[in-house]
């Protein structure tokens, strides 16, 4: 039996509450900021999701911040299928979109820093970052004492 290659799409408004489910499970476990649901509908467009059929199984978003930087946020795997490659597929399907905008570097904030190395992001200091980044961190339960990692990834050559 042929298994379905699984294929990230942008996101539809179907998908924001079974993404927001996804995303607040693991801000439940402080691995991640909490979204709500006017957060996700507002920025539906930033969003990818793998479906198995019908079923958001993952989702990643893609957030432009400037004109030369853009943040992944709001990664998550529904948990049984973590470690089949499809965190890394929608990783992909954002540094794509990324570079075809012509945004030169991409980051993110993140407790997993090891799958975002193995995506090709290095480890920076957070406070390399623009103070325009952290907009969003006064919502955090761990601010202003952020525990999570920064990496950055730069692409080489025109974008």
């Amino acid at each position: 039996m042929k298994t379905k290659v699984m294929i990230p799409e942008k996101a539809k408004i179907s998908d924001v509450k079974p993404m927001h489910k996804l995303i607040n499970y693991y801000a439940d476990k402080d691995e991640m900021l909490p979204r709500s649901l006017s957060e996700i509908y507002e920025n539906i467009r930033d969003y990818y999701v793998i479906r198995k059929g019908n079923k958001v199984i993952a989702c990643a978003a893609l957030h432009v911040c400037w004109e030369d930087l853009a943040e992944i946020k709001s990664s998550a795997v529904e948990k049984k299928y973590i470690r089949r490659g499809i965190g890394a597929l929608l990783v992909e399907a954002c540094m794509n979109e990324a570079k075809e905008l012509g945004i030169p570097t991409v980051f993110c904030l993140s407790y997993k820093p090891s799958f975002f190395k193995k995506c090709g992001f290095s480890v920076i200091d957070k406070n390399d970052l623009p103070q325009k980044v952290w907009g969003e961190c006064f919502r955090c339960s761990k601010f202003p004492n952020c525990d999570e990692t920064a990496l950055i990834y730069h692409f080489k050559g025109d974008v």
